[in-house]
């Protein structure tokens, strides 16, 4: 097969500002891709560096594809604004032929793609398929069945495929889902619950995320949908838009520059955060809080996508809030990202609050945040499970994952604080 070329103009938010130019290579067995500040954006007072990494310079960006990571054939940036697996499951039906990584990323709505960054045609137009416009809440229970019937029949019929498709977006994870309008008109993800769950998925992570509120944790808004049926969907504002613009994101894993998605440790985002965040103390002790209860309430899918930073202006950058928080109850304990290179991926509160000087917390205000923390867990896992309409029996069955082992040792640290 011939090699083939594309180009595309890369631009930023609403004002379509243009940052640079992205090329991208495909011979049929190799993918690659290179990317270039333009002038404009290297010179403009709003100009800032897409990444860490990819500091503004006059040199171009590099990436290509291997076979243990085919979808490093484009830069960090871009992928994080690509479609997940639900979204590439079905843009491969809707779309014929082989798809290289570009045709994933420019197949997504421009209007629900995560982000800031835009792409656009040679007449200046943002590329993307002509979809429906994006759902309004009314539409929820037509595409929950839409969902179960694309996940019955991935080969069903186009007009699932492209409901789904032009709603679906660039959203994290394996589920189904969909991007919807609240009765505001703002972006937000509606997550199906799939016929193939055994335990109320969709309402306990709603209860969990409220629950990250209680204690203190920067959690996504979110809310359980047709809470009366046997198939609620929960519904999880979008934080990457504001009034009349987008807010240019990053996966954690783009943020420190790591090559896949798991492997890496907290400390690592930590010590990109404390160069480059917005009030790094700050932000230090956010992402500190998030590793206290990420254990606390036995989350074990906690990889580098499901953590992810907000462009706040001049370069610096701030921890969006937590989202895909999942308590596992009978799951073996562990962590996606690990504390530190010294306890490794071993979900531990006693290796936690050891790495507190890591995150620049003393160790006396980690025990402080630690015994708050779990208090309110103890008090308040089930009134938050209960109001995400989860059932006595449905609770009872979550119980190991917010009282268990290192809750005990949680709690009898905090005893010996007083």
């Amino acid at each position: 097969m011939s090699k083939t070329t594309r180009r595309v103009r890369v631009v930023l938010g609403e004002r379509l500002r243009p940052v640079g130019e992205l090329v991208f290579e495909a011979d049929g067995r190799r993918q690659a891709s290179m990317f270039r500040y333009a002038d404009e954006w290297r010179s403009a007072s709003e100009g800032f560096a897409i990444a860490p990494d990819m500091p503004l310079s006059e040199s171009p960006f590099h990436a290509s594809a291997s076979r243990e990571r085919p979808r490093s054939a484009i830069l960090g940036p871009f992928g994080d604004g690509a479609p997940d697996s639900w979204g590439r499951g079905l843009l491969r039906k809707a779309l014929p032929g082989a798809l290289t990584e570009l045709d994933y990323l420019l197949a997504v709505d421009d209007e629900t793609r995560q982000g800031a960054l835009r792409y656009l045609d040679d007449d200046g137009r943002p590329l993307a398929r002509v979809y429906p416009p994006v759902p309004r809440l009314s539409a929820l229970d037509e595409l929950r069945r839409l969902a179960g019937a694309a996940e019955d029949n991935p080969t069903g019929g186009v007009s699932i495929r492209d409901m789904l498709v032009g709603s679906a977006s660039s959203l994290g994870g394996a589920r189904p889902k969909a991007n919807v309008r609240d009765l505001s008109g703002d972006l937000a993800i509606a997550k199906f619950t799939s016929d193939r769950d055994t335990m109320p998925v969709e309402r306990v992570e709603v209860a969990t995320l409220a629950l990250a509120r209680a204690a203190g944790v920067n959690a996504a808004q979110a809310r359980i949908e047709l809470g009366a049926t046997d198939k609620p969907v929960a519904l999880i504002k979008r934080f990457d838009r504001t009034a009349g613009d987008r807010i240019h994101y990053l996966s954690a894993q783009s943020f420190i520059g790591a090559g896949a998605a798991t492997g890496a440790y907290y400390t690592d985002i930590a010590d990109v955060l404390r160069a480059h965040a917005f009030d790094p103390a700050a932000q230090l002790t956010e992402l500190y809080r998030r590793v206290l209860f990420t254990i606390l309430v036995s989350n074990n899918d906690d990889h580098l996508k499901n953590h992810g930073l907000l462009h706040a202006g001049g370069g610096r950058w701030v921890l969006s809030p937590a989202f895909d928080i999942n308590p596992q109850p009978s799951r073996h304990r562990h962590l996606e990202t690990g504390i530190s290179e010294l306890s490794g991926h071993a979900a531990s509160i006693e290796a936690a609050v050891d790495a507190a000087p890591f995150f620049d917390i003393e160790r006396d205000a980690a025990v402080a945040m630690l015994s708050g923390m779990v208090t309110t867990i103890d008090e308040r896992w089930q009134e938050c499970c209960g109001e995400a309409g989860m059932t006595a029996r449905e609770i009872e069955r979550y119980e190991p994952a917010f009282d268990h082992a290192e809750s005990r040792i949680a709690r009898r640290i905090a005893r010996g604080r007083r």
